[in-house]
C-alpha cells in the first residue's frame, strides 16, 4: 500500500476511517466524465450492434443502469458523500475492429465535493449490466481500462488524464 494515513483523507490522525468534513466547502462547479470498456466475441458484438439480443436493447438498459448507478454511488461505496447530481450523460461507443464497447459517463452537480465516483461507478455498472445481458452468449467477455478522463472544480481543480 503507498502513502501513509496523513496524505489519505478518508482517515484521520489516528489511522481510523471517517467520512471527510465538506461542510465548510464552498459549492461549485463539479464534472467527471470516465471511461470504461468491455471486449467481448465476434457474435456478441454483432448480437449488441444489431440488436437481435433475446433480453432486448442491450445498450439501452446498460445505458439506464448506469445512469441509476450514479444516483446510488454514496450507498455503495461507504465513504462517499450523497451528491445531488445536476446531470448524467451516458454514451457507448462502439469498436467493431476489437470488438469492443465503450463506456463513458459524464456526471455533473454544484456541490461541496466532486462526481468522479458517481461517473466511474455508473461505467463499471454500465459495463456490468452489459456482461449480465450477454453472458449467455460470452462469459469471456473482459472489463477494462476504467478510469477518470476528466475532472473540473473544486479545490484540487482541472484533471485531464493523457491519451
Amino acid at each position: 500500500m503507498t502513502g501513509t494515513s496523513q496524505n489519505l483523507t478518508h482517515f484521520d490522525n489516528a489511522g481510523q476511517a471517517h467520512m471527510v468534513d465538506i461542510g465548510a466547502k464552498n459549492p461549485s462547479f463539479r464534472m467527471a466524465i470516465a471511461t470504461g470498456r468491455i471486449t467481448m466475441s465476434r457474435a456478441t458484438y454483432e448480437s449488441i450492434t444489431a440488436g437481435s439480443s433475446a433480453k432486448g436493447d442491450v445498450l439501452g438498459i446498460a445505458r439506464i443502469a448506469a445512469i441509476q448507478a450514479t444516483k446510488r454511488t454514496a450507498e455503495l461505496i461507504p465513504l462517499c458523500h450523497p451528491v445531488a447530481l445536476s446531470h448524467v450523460a451516458v454514451e457507448f461507443i462502439l469498436h467493431p475492429t476489437q470488438p469492443a464497447v465503450e463506456c463513458r459517463v459524464n456526471a455533473q452537480c454544484t456541490g461541496s465535493t466532486g462526481v468522479e465516483m458517481e461517473a466511474l461507478t455508473g461505467v463499471q455498472i454500465g459495463l456490468l449490466t452489459i456482461y449480465d445481458m450477454c453472458k449467455a452468449i460470452d462469459r469471456a467477455m473482459t472489463i477494462e481500462d476504467v478510469r477518470l478522463l476528466e475532472k473540473r472544480g473544486g479545490k484540487s481543480g482541472a484533471f485531464v488524464a493523457n491519451p
